[in-house]
């Protein structure tokens, strides 16, 4: 404490009877002093003992009071204090002195001034006890800065001391610290060429997609221009024999179309298209594949517990998780083995999902099995047991985010030298999920009376595949080559129904889409795409409107009929 408060400069004054003290305090006030006025005993005390510079007290306030409090206070006041007083005496003449001013004594450090006095006397008298109380607050603060020094120099005798004593096993710990440092750093260094090698490899991985996607993209319209070629010659031919080549080509286009389909899922992050999805389709769908995939060393088994059996899922995402899966198995395997995929309804273990009902499909393998401290990690992101160029890391963690966006879960259960299996547990379709929308009643692809189809692609194969397709099914066709030629058109008079490509150069169809309906809002729409999210399409022009690449005549010519019989039937009510 070696700063003077404010409170510790004021002057109090006690002097009760008449305006003496109100005169003395406005007397000093005019002169810079800071005064305050007391009206009672006690409370001249716990002012005082609050913090003043100095008191003039009155000696007759003195009289008929216990003094006690103040001798107390002045009796366990600081070393270095002293407090002053200015006493007012009163002039006895001719009268003995009585034993009150003997007491006043008894308060130390006094000035003493006899009344009446002048104004010069009292400011005098007031400056030098304010004077003397300042000098004791000098003091203390050189006291308390030679307190505090020597504590200071205590503090650091006993540091010394205490580092001197515990110097040998300070050393012992900070080597052992900087050694476990350098491990850390070592591994984290080692953690960090991990990563970047993984990183390196999901780089080749994106590239490698974005070129699939690229590539499927194109095969799509090639297959689409193929099929629709086959499905005119089924629709218009009379040679059987042609016919019968026609029907090959065109289902050799539908398993092209299927190979597209899973490497389009492979190549784009798009969001689930949850949907029902039948357990024993689901197997049937990947059994080739997958047995193409592993070779002939791999005896693979399918087996579904009901084959009614159906879960909400995405396709596309469900096929590529249960690839991984079996190509994760192939290589526990080592080139050779047993590897099972089945399903069923199931109750999930105790945690692992809400209440509900579930279909668990497995993939078991008799391989080498994996310790529980590698179990328990193989669903991280870009952890992997493979060597450096075998494998990203992301295939398991893929399965995992997979099963829980669509409501599910995932787990591994394995032991050495028996084998794995990795559970992916799903939603029962039809237990409080949204079922599939029921199938739109099959419509007769029979053209309505002048019904004109504005045909808008950037494929030129594909366009004229269209354009002639269209005018087989007996529909008046114009066509343009891209969204602005596009929108020319429809300057030139209203179709009564578009279907657009979704990628092309410029404007995209969905921008095209949303162009047509400010000049004509009630003309139905068909975006025909392979290669786009599902999702960000449906959002504009609703689910049913969006006919996937490559499509067959009679997938075209439903949906066109479907679009035209919306439209015919709304005209009908209004």
């Amino acid at each position: 404490m070696d700063k003077t408060e404010p409170h510790d400069e004021r002057i109090l004054i006690f002097a009760p009877r008449g305006r003496d003290a109100e005169v003395m305090c406005a007397v000093l006030t005019r002169d810079g002093f800071r005064c305050e006025t007391v009206a009672s005993f006690a409370r001249f005390v716990a002012e005082i003992a609050a913090g003043a510079g100095a008191a003039i007290v009155a000696e007759e306030a003195l009289q008929g009071e216990d003094n006690a409090p103040l001798l107390a206070w002045l009796e366990h006041q600081e070393h270095w204090s002293d407090f002053p007083f200015v006493v007012l005496l009163t002039r006895l003449v001719g009268l003995p002195a009585d034993g009150a001013r003997e007491r006043l004594g008894e308060l130390g450090n006094m000035i003493l001034l006899e009344r009446p006095l002048n104004a010069q006397t009292l400011r005098s008298a007031a400056l030098s006890a304010l004077r003397a109380r300042r000098r004791q607050y000098q003091a203390r603060d050189v006291l308390f800065d030679r307190e505090r020094t020597a504590a200071s120099l205590r503090q650091s005798q006993e540091a010394l001391v205490h580092l001197n004593e515990t110097l040998e096993a300070r050393i012992d710990e900070r080597t052992r610290a900087l050694a476990q440092a350098n491990d850390r750093l070592m591994n984290e260094v080692i953690e960090r060429e991990r990563v970047q090698q993984a990183m390196v490899q999901f780089q080749k991985l994106e590239a490698v997609g974005r070129l699939t996607g690229g590539i499927a993209h194109d095969f799509n319209n090639l297959l689409n221009v193929v099929q629709g070629s086959m499905d005119l010659i089924l629709l218009l031919s009379k040679d059987e024999v042609a016919k019968q080549r026609a029907e090959v080509a065109r289902r050799a286009c539908q398993r092209g179309g299927k190979l597209t389909s899973q490497l389009l899922a492979f190549s784009r992050n798009q969001s689930l298209d949850l949907r029902p999805l039948d357990v024993h389709t689901l197997f049937e769908g990947v059994r080739e594949l997958v047995a193409t995939s592993l070779g002939s060393s791999v005896r693979l088994q399918f087996e579904v517990d009901d084959a009614g059996a159906s879960v909400v899922a995405d396709t596309n995402q469900m096929e590529m998780a249960l690839l991984n899966l079996a190509i994760n198995a192939r290589d526990a395997m080592d080139g050779g083995g047993e590897l099972r995929f089945t399903a069923g309804r199931a109750e999930p273990p105790d945690g692992l999902l809400p209440e509900g009902e579930y279909v668990r499909i497995a993939v078991a393998d008799n391989g080498s099995g994996m310790p529980p401290e590698i179990a328990a990690r193989v669903f991280e992101p870009f952890y992997t047991t493979k060597g450096v160029g075998k494998g990203t890391g992301l295939g398991l963690s893929q399965v995992y985010g997979m099963a829980q966006q669509s409501g599910g879960a995932a787990r591994i259960l394995s032991e050495q030298g028996v084998g794995t299996t990795v559970e992916i547990w799903l939603r029962a379709a039809g237990s409080g999920t949204a079922q599939a929308p029921a199938a739109a009643p099959a419509l007769a692809a029979t053209p309505l009376p002048g019904a004109h189809i504005l045909v808008v692609e950037d494929d030129d194969f594909v366009r004229d595949s269209m354009v002639e397709s269209l005018g087989a099914l007996g529909y008046t066709v114009s066509h343009a080559s891209d969204g602005e030629a596009g929108l020319r058109e429809l300057e030139q008079g209203r179709p009564d129904l578009i279907i657009t490509d979704y990628l092309m150069p410029g404007m995209t169809g969905a921008e095209l889409v949303q162009q047509a309906r400010l000049a004509f809002p009630d003309v139905p729409t068909i975006i025909a795409t392979g290669y786009a999210d599902m999702h960000a399409i449906e959002q504009v022009i609703g689910e049913d409107m969006v006919l996937r690449k490559p499509f067959q005549l009679a997938e075209l010519a439903a949906s066109v009929a479907r679009a035209l019989h919306k439209v015919d039937k709304a005209t009908a009510r209004t």
